[in-house]
């Protein structure tokens, strides 16, 4: 008798195609995503809400229109995901430029300094300054996009500033004071100065200028928050 051959298995409907794996299949969706938010983000930043299209932001994001609807159904949601995306990227990297003050080694001023540089470049860059005009000019149109905005906004910097600076006074190197209060004066003394002289983001700030800003913010920051005998701890 001849062999009965077995027919393939038919995929379930919610199934990879041939080939890919159900993992490479959602990390492409997801990379997708992310591409369609970096290019809503960069439209809306360039031409505001109201001129923005729906055609623009999938010819910058490299995807077919209907595709943009698939992941966003609409150019309102559209607008306030991207907002929240590029707000939590860029909290994520500011929170990253702290990272030194774990481990500051002997020389607090200079790590005070190089982590106050990071910050207040990420401040001033490209992203943060479009991030910042555009919750500016479309706060009238979307109440919600503070609440959205301020999600990874300055009190989550603060926090973990805080954080930081309360083991550095643990450990004797700053003094013993409320560390939320001596985070908000450093991030003050920081970008305080830069809403002005950049006009609320639309002028560039040269680095000399941010090098100079810093050094001040530290030494104001040090005379304030510094160990009270700095014979007992360097700074």
């Amino acid at each position: 008798m001849a062999a009965t051959s077995t027919p393939p298995s038919s995929r379930g409907a919610g199934a990879s195609p041939a080939g890919v794996s159900p993992a490479r299949a959602s990390r492409g969706r997801i990379d997708k995503r992310q591409a369609i938010l970096d290019g809503a983000f960069t439209v809306f930043a360039r031409q505001g809400y109201a001129q923005a299209c729906v055609q623009e932001i999938a010819d910058e994001a490299g995807v077919a229109k209907p595709t943009v609807y698939n992941h966003l159904t609409d150019k309102a949601t559209l607008f306030r995901h991207a907002l929240d995306a590029a707000a939590r990227s860029a909290l994520h990297d500011k929170l990253a430029a702290l990272d030194p003050l774990l481990t500051p080694g002997d020389d607090l001023r200079a790590t005070l300094h190089g982590v106050g540089l990071a910050v207040l470049r990420l401040h001033c860059d490209d992203r943060s300054c479009a991030l910042r005009r555009l919750l500016y000019a479309e706060v009238t149109r979307f109440p919600d996009a503070l609440t959205i905005v301020s999600e990874h906004g300055p009190h989550r910097l603060v926090q973990a500033l805080a954080d930081r600076l309360a083991r550095l006074a643990l450990a004797g190197r700053l003094r013993a004071t409320d560390p939320t209060r001596a985070a908000e004066h450093f991030l003050a003394l920081l970008i305080g100065p830069m809403e002005a002289r950049s006009q609320m983001g639309t002028v560039e700030i040269a680095d000399a200028e941010l090098v100079e800003v810093t050094a001040a913010a530290v030494d104001t920051f040090l005379r304030a928050f510094g160990p009270e005998d700095e014979g007992a701890a360097k700074l």
